[in-house]
C-alpha cells in the first residue's frame, strides 16, 4: 500500500485509460473506413479534399487521443500514489472528444452534401 492507504494501484485509473484507448481505436477504425469509402465517390478537386478530410482528421485525432489518455493516466497515478489532493486531471480530454465528434459530424454533413448528393 501507499502512504494514502486508500489507493489501489491499477484499478480505476488503468480502466479509464483503457476505455480512452478503445475510444481512440473506434475513432481510428471509423476514420480508416471513411478514407476507404468517401474518396471513390468524389469527382476531384474540392470534393476530393472534402472526402479525405474526415478520415485524415479522425486518424490524427485518434493518435492524439492515445497520447493524451496515457498522459492523463500518468498524472492520475502520480496524484493518487502520492496522496496529493489536486483537481481532476483530464477534463480537457472529454471536451476535446466532444468538440471532435461535433466537428466530424458537421464535416460529414458537408461531405454528404458535396459528394453523395449531386
Amino acid at each position: 500500500m501507499t502512504s494514502s492507504g486508500s489507493f489501489d494501484p491499477g484499478l480505476q485509473p488503468e480502466r479509464t485509460e483503457l476505455a480512452w484507448r478503445r475510444t481512440a481505436l473506434a475513432i481510428g477504425v471509423g476514420s480508416l473506413l471513411a478514407l476507404r469509402v468517401f474518396p471513390p465517390l468524389a469527382r476531384g478537386g474540392v470534393e476530393l479534399a472534402a472526402s479525405l478530410a474526415p478520415g485524415l482528421l479522425g486518424f490524427g485525432f485518434a493518435a492524439w487521443l492515445v497520447v493524451a489518455a496515457r498522459r492523463r493516466y500518468r498524472r492520475w497515478y502520480r496524484a493518487l500514489s502520492t496522496g496529493a489532493r489536486r483537481e481532476s486531471p483530464g477534463a480537457a480530454l472529454l471536451l476535446a472528444v466532444t468538440v471532435f465528434v461535433m466537428t466530424t459530424a458537421l464535416v460529414g454533413v458537408v461531405v454528404i452534401g458535396l459528394v453523395i448528393v449531386r
